[in-house]
């Protein structure tokens, strides 16, 4: 019994080969985002404000996760400095307060101001490669924090209050709060989902997967990895602008900590790096850890560390991978399913397969 040979991608192509983004129809997908959105933004008419002041800080470390997830699931960025735009979006809202602007119209002004302010950081850090990489954007961290630490007009080492919110219904303040820390969610995973689609999305899918060959093939990777950058700094500027937001209170040692990017680490690795629904369900298990486990004192570090070493050991890619790849399933497909010809696997079967981090199905074989 002989088996036929696997053809190519490009044979495949050329046998009118059907090229889909998902394995179902990516209309699913949208009308489940889209009932999330609205049940989610209905939320705070029907629980109490410590419900949606614990969803606030779960949309913050999302944010967060998702955009150290393009950073080094996608460019290949691996960033333990990613606080610096946290601290520095905190500050920025702290500081147009003091000059009566709106702390809620101050967030988006944030994230523009952080990712400004990472176009010349990267010009810096970007010349390193790998551990020196990470160890640049956390030196970069550290001086931000020092110099804030030394501005006594936003408060020196004690910190500062944020303005404008003397007056303010608490119940409403914390509805707006909400819903606020929603939208710059969605705009997050949004912007994330446009990024991998695009034109750009395949040459990070390129430089993903072998940045060597990429760069044979005249691809413009530091153009690329630079735009990830300031997209990333951005986002972690608004997801900052939001802690100020949400705490009413700014503080150098907390807003520039280690911790968040040690969070943000955690929750893009157990839940899957690579994929935008990886950080989803990361931050998901991280937040009913941390509600369920956190009186337990040191234990719940443990057990946290534990989580992330059987991951790590027996689902390297993460919960989302153990998931997708068992039920084919993605709500924000940004690769590509390619589809035999009918009747090809009784003729001759079509090597199949997908790009960016899309799996695609399995080839199939006729009998020889």
């Amino acid at each position: 019994m002989s088996v036929a040979p696997e053809r190519t991608i490009e044979e495949a192509a050329s046998a009118h080969v059907r090229v889909t983004r998902s394995r179902r129809p990516v209309r699913w997908s949208i009308a489940v985002v889209v009932v999330a959105i609205v049940a989610l933004a209905a939320l705070p008419y029907v629980v109490y404000t410590g419900t949606t002041d614990t969803l606030v800080n779960f949309f913050i470390l999302l944010t967060m996760a998702s955009m150290w997830n393009l950073l080094a699931g996608y460019a290949g960025l691996v960033s333990v400095g990613q606080q610096a735009f946290i601290g520095l979006g905190a500050y920025i809202v702290l500081l147009l307060g003091l000059h009566s602007v709106n702390p809620f119209a101050a967030v988006p002004l944030a994230a523009v101001g952080c990712g400004i302010l990472a176009l010349p950081i990267s010009l810096l850090v970007m010349r390193l490669r790998g551990g020196y990489f990470a160890i640049a954007t956390w030196v970069v961290a550290d001086t931000c924090e020092q110099l804030v630490a030394r501005s006594q007009t936003l408060g020196g080492g004690t910190g500062a209050g944020v303005a404008g919110f003397q007056g303010v219904d608490p119940t409403l303040l914390s509805a707006n709060t909400y819903w606020v820390a929603l939208a710059v969610t969605v705009v997050a995973l949004a912007s994330v989902y446009l990024v991998l689609r695009s034109r750009l999305g395949l040459v990070l899918t390129a430089v993903r997967d072998n940045e060597i060959g990429a760069r044979s093939l005249g691809t413009r990777v530091t153009r690329a990895k630079r735009i990830v950058y300031l997209v990333a700094g951005a986002g972690c500027g608004a997801a900052g602008a939001l802690l100020a937001v949400s705490q009413r209170f700014v503080q150098p040692g907390s807003v520039f900590s280690v911790q968040w990017s040690a969070e943000m680490i955690f929750v893009t690795v157990i839940g899957g790096i690579g994929t935008i629904e990886g950080p989803i369900v990361g931050a998901a298990v991280f937040f009913i850890l941390q509600q369920t486990l956190s009186q337990y004192g040191a234990w719940y570090l443990v057990i946290l560390g534990v989580v992330a070493i059987a991951v790590a050991i027996w689902t390297p890619r993460g919960l989302w991978g153990l998931v997708s790849r068992r039920v084919h399933v993605r709500l924000f497909p940004v690769g590509y399913w390619l589809w035999p010809p009918a009747g090809a696997v009784d003729r001759a079967p079509v090597a199949t397969a997908a790009a960016g981090d899309e799996g695609g199905p399995s080839s199939g074989r006729s009998p020889g």
